[in-house]
């Protein structure tokens, strides 16, 4: 149905045209028709485009309204934004391909690579375990010390607890939550570093795969 609707809109746009032409004489340009639509949604035909719809999409009809060229409609700046950031996006991917070209020679040099540098990882993660267990074995002979002490004793003739154990008690659990922190980053960095070697792995296998073909 809309496709016989548009051969009928060309077929009465030539018609008028026709009819404009024997009338008197014509500022068209020979054989060529401009096609734009309002913003009602109807189509319209003329040898020039109206101001208020310039920056509207267009197409060029020849003589036989046959579609031989089209205008499309200037960018929004948000969809300027978006071309600009995919094609910032195909450029890095090509840089990181040519790396990869340039850098191994198979992707069992990858592979040695990621095997290496995650060892590295899980070495600094044993390491920094093994330092929380000491804060925390530490943390806990503070806490049973300050059990003697206001305000954790319930014995009446209790002292004050002294300030460089407070101060103590304090610094050493900030420690042990700075740490655990540090290795919740550290474990997310051997992840992602992971899955960037077998993304890089995979890569490599498709460009070599091109390049044999």
């Amino acid at each position: 149905m809309l496709r016989g609707r548009n051969i009928l809109l060309n077929l009465v746009a030539l018609c008028a045209l026709d009819a404009a032409a024997a009338n008197g004489p014509s500022t068209m340009t020979p054989g060529q028709t401009y096609r734009w639509t309002d913003d009602k949604g109807v189509v319209h035909y003329g040898d020039s485009v109206p101001s208020e719809y310039a920056g509207k999409e267009r197409s060029v009809l020849n003589g036989q309204g046959v579609e031989v060229g089209h205008v499309d409609r200037p960018k929004t700046p948000a969809e300027l934004a978006q071309q600009a950031q995919a094609q910032e996006l195909a450029r890095q991917r090509a840089q990181r391909d040519q790396t990869l070209l340039s850098t191994y020679v198979s992707a069992k040099d990858i592979e040695a690579l990621r095997d290496e540098r995650l060892a590295q990882i899980d070495g600094q993660l044993q390491a920094s375990s093994t330092y929380i267990e000491s804060l925390a074995t530490r943390l806990g002979a503070l806490q049973e010390r300050a059990l003697q002490f206001k305000p954790y004793s319930d014995e009446a003739n209790a002292r004050r607890m002294p300030d460089d154990l407070a101060e103590e008690l304090v610094r050493t659990a900030n420690e042990v939550r700075n740490q655990r922190k540090a290795l919740d980053t550290k474990r997310k960095e051997q992840a992602d570093m992971r899955a960037q070697f077998e993304a890089d792995i995979q890569r490599f296998r498709e460009l070599t795969a091109k390049v044999r073909s």
